[in-house]
């Protein structure tokens, strides 16, 4: 058993595996409310990752040989100005089978030094609000909450809702 993880970036002839990480990703985020679809979204992820893969922004990790997870990234185009550079972390996904070994940590710091050596200042990532382990990962990574996104489902409304005029 290897220690140490091989990070390489993915090439297209691994976009269906990486595909398939990612629908398991997408089913593990529904235990944390997410609202995407996994199967349903299958082949519109698989062109996405395609164009991650495109633009050296799919990194692959392996262990023993072994596809054992996944990160994509890209640098974020907008059409604010803004005072840093900013890179966007999409996907870290690491299966359950090889979690605790250091393949997280090892898709983190190659996706940080991709997008440093590209002129990034900082890179901003999502992470579901009920993902304790996730947050716990990318806190001890040195990383904080910087916008903080609300949801209200918008069924069984009523006037008596609990909700006060002011906080509307």
């Amino acid at each position: 058993m290897s220690a140490d993880p091989t990070i390489k970036p993915a090439t297209p002839a691994e976009l269906d595996a990486i595909t398939e990480l990612w629908v398991r990703l997408a089913r593990d985020q529904r235990s944390s409310d997410s609202h995407v679809r996994a199967g349903e979204n299958r082949a519109t992820m698989r062109e996405t990752l395609a164009a991650h893969q495109a633009s050296d922004g799919l990194l692959v990790a392996r262990l023993d040989g072994d596809l054992a997870g996944f990160a994509s990234f890209s640098v974020e185009r907008g059409v604010l100005e803004l005072d840093s550079k900013r890179g966007v972390l999409s996907n870290l996904y690491v299966c359950p089978a090889y979690r605790d070994r250091g393949v997280g940590s090892a898709l983190l710091e190659a996706v940080e030094v991709s997008l440093a050596n590209r002129g990034v200042d900082v890179v901003l990532l999502e992470v579901m609000a009920g993902n304790v382990d996730a947050r716990r990962f990318y806190r001890r990574s040195g990383y904080e909450a910087f916008r903080v996104t609300m949801a209200r489902p918008l069924g069984n409304q009523s006037e008596n809702d609990t909700h006060s005029k002011e906080d509307r």
